[in-house]
């Protein structure tokens, strides 16, 4: 096999393992393409076959070490802008109607409610402010 053969060989396994990348969506065959492309680079340059494999690993297993972990911290990320209902818990309301444990109303966000106490021995009268901690349903549980 010589040289023009190993880095089209190289370049083929990129391809082959682009595939499972975009069927799975599995980053992991991206990189490994990546190293099979630097290791046609390096065959295109004359280097031996153990280099080749050689740069191959090296280069998609310092893709793994160093992207993954990025990817997986963006990914666990909760999104920069609260939209929907994650954008009301953390508002104040006012109370419009007496809320306790059994329910009530309130104005949040210029619209009426009904609410809930987060703690069930707790009443609220109508006039004061209280905070959305969390929105269950329709519910607005408030504290």
């Amino acid at each position: 096999m010589n040289d023009i053969d190993a880095w089209v060989w190289w370049l083929v396994a990129a391809a082959a393992l682009g595939i499972p990348l975009v069927v799975t969506a599995m980053p992991e065959f991206g990189m490994f393409a990546v190293g099979a492309v630097a290791a046609a680079v390096a065959s295109g340059f004359g280097a031996d076959l153990v280099v080749q494999v050689l740069v191959f690993v090296v280069v998609s297993v310092a893709l793994i070490a160093v992207v993954r972990p990025v990817a997986a911290r963006h990914r666990s990320q909760q999104p920069q802008l609260a939209t929907g209902v994650d954008a009301l818990k953390g508002r104040q309301a006012v109370v419009v109607e007496r809320v306790d444990g059994a329910g009530g109303r309130i104005k949040l966000a210029g619209e009426i409610w009904s609410a809930r106490a987060l703690d069930t021995g707790r009443a609220f009268e109508a006039g004061e402010e209280v905070d959305v901690v969390d929105i269950e349903g329709a519910t607005a549980i408030i504290m």
